[in-house]
């Protein structure tokens, strides 16, 4: 796609927990929470993940920021681990009206198309549910990610709320 086109931005949000659609957990993949925070950490799976979808307007900050970022206690990282090496990972975002954001999720490259997407949005949406007092769990993705990313946000019960032309 060149960036000519216009992009669309959806807009998803899940409003109960019932509405999850779990995918079962494929053989060899844990997913685990990154307990102790280390922003350098946070920014190596933005890059690892982001790359082949141009993850690149973060990259550029400066140590402070992505500290600032990482390592609040409004955010969580989970990562997912085939036989030892990362496949994915996911941030949430705890959000003050009771909104938990799914600020980052994806698959590293080498991961994508084995059917492990669907098992690690089903890790971050059990996640956001039993962190605190959530009410609603919201992500965004645009035409630039991958073709799929809608399709498994839908397919785990996340419906489209709004959409955007950039």
């Amino acid at each position: 796609m060149s960036h000519s086109e216009p992009v669309t931005i959806y807009y998803l949000e899940m409003t109960a927990p019932e509405q999850l659609c779990g995918k079962p957990k494929p053989e060899g993949l844990d997913v685990i929470e990154a307990e102790l925070k280390e922003f350098r950490f946070n920014r190596y799976l933005y890059q690892l993940v982001g790359e082949p979808w141009q993850w690149t307007d973060k990259l550029q900050l400066p140590d402070a920021e992505w500290q600032r970022y990482a390592e609040r206690d409004a955010l969580r990282t989970w990562v997912a681990y085939h036989r030892g090496t990362i496949a994915g990972y996911f941030e949430l975002e705890q959000q003050a009206d009771g909104d938990v954001q799914i600020a980052y999720f994806g698959l590293a490259p080498k991961f994508v198309g084995r059917g492990f997407g669907g098992y690690l949005l089903t890790q971050a949406l059990q996640s956001a549910w039993q962190w605190g007092n959530t009410r609603r769990v919201r992500v965004h993705t645009c035409t630039l990610d991958h073709p799929g990313a809608l399709n498994n946000y839908r397919a785990r019960g996340m419906q489209v709320y709004r959409t955007e032309q950039e």
